[in-house]
């Protein structure tokens, strides 16, 4: 599994500024960063990779918000593993 940055999770999904990354965070259409040391964060990529697929198949924002909730669930689950 890759981990994406910043600069490449906004390449993915064709957003100009960090703005629209906070943005998608805080309105649930994007899974919360992962943490990978004091100042760096980032994104799995089958996690962006699924939302992208979503969002191509014009998956609506509450069906977004739904598999983000997913998403994280499985992140949960994979901690407890």
């Amino acid at each position: 599994m890759a981990i994406l940055r910043k600069p490449e999770l906004k390449t993915e999904f064709g957003w100009r500024s960090d703005a629209s990354v906070s943005s998608a965070v805080r309105g649930g259409l994007l899974t919360k960063p992962v943490q990978l040391g004091p100042r760096s964060v980032g994104w799995p990529d089958y996690e962006v990779k699924a939302i992208n697929t979503a969002r191509i198949a014009g998956k609506s924002d509450d069906d977004i918000r739904g598999l983000v909730g997913r998403l994280h669930a499985k992140r949960a689950e994979l901690t407890l593993a």
